[in-house]
């Protein structure tokens, strides 16, 4: 796993241990970003579920300012600051180890409001469309603001905010798919 383009490109980031993640392949991850902007002018990311933060690193390497990474298990947490470290990007992320719910909340708390936002949870274990609302209803995303989730290909997206676009719906190879919304 490596970073596709910017300031990092080609370094090589690990994986967390075991199967607890599925790691976006750098396929995927070009194809999403040419889609999110392939590169930033600033701005501030959450990356939920980060396992990894290969994600989280990428869009920080594309030009966005800083990000707030966010796993709830131990050797993704360990993984996240080891490939910060390796892109010396420590002044630049907060790491949580916390539940998306309680990172949305606290973030709310914190006043915090992000660019971009990633959801990229284990498959079939979180409802996209509650997250999605809350991330709404705590006034997270920025106007024009993106939020990318990516997603077992059968998953149902009915019920999300009215406030969001719906700017690409894909699948790759079958297993992958991907959503991307922008905030009205």
């Amino acid at each position: 796993m490596r970073v596709i383009a910017g300031e990092f490109k080609g370094r090589q980031l690990k994986s967390v241990p075991g199967k607890s993640t599925r790691p976006t392949t750098d396929k995927v991850k070009e194809a999403v970003f040419q889609v999110l902007g392939p590169f930033f002018n600033g701005g501030k990311v959450l990356d939920l579920f980060a396992g990894s933060g290969s994600l989280g690193v990428e869009a920080i390497s594309r030009g966005i300012e800083s990000g707030v990474f966010v796993d709830k298990h131990p050797k993704a947490i360990h993984t996240i600051k080891e490939n910060i470290k390796t892109c010396k990007l420590e002044d630049k992320v907060e790491v949580f180890r916390t539940d998306a719910f309680q990172a949305v909340k606290a973030s709310a708390k914190r006043g915090l409001v992000f660019d971009l936002i990633i959801i990229d949870p284990p498959y079939g274990k979180v409802n996209y469309v509650k997250l999605i609302n809350q991330i709404i209803q705590f006034n997270l995303i920025n106007e024009d603001g993106l939020i990318y989730c990516e997603h077992d290909p059968k998953e149902d997206f009915n019920g999300v905010n009215e406030n969001l676009n719906l700017l690409k719906q894909d699948n790759y190879g079958g297993t992958i798919g991907i959503t991307i919304y922008q905030k009205n």
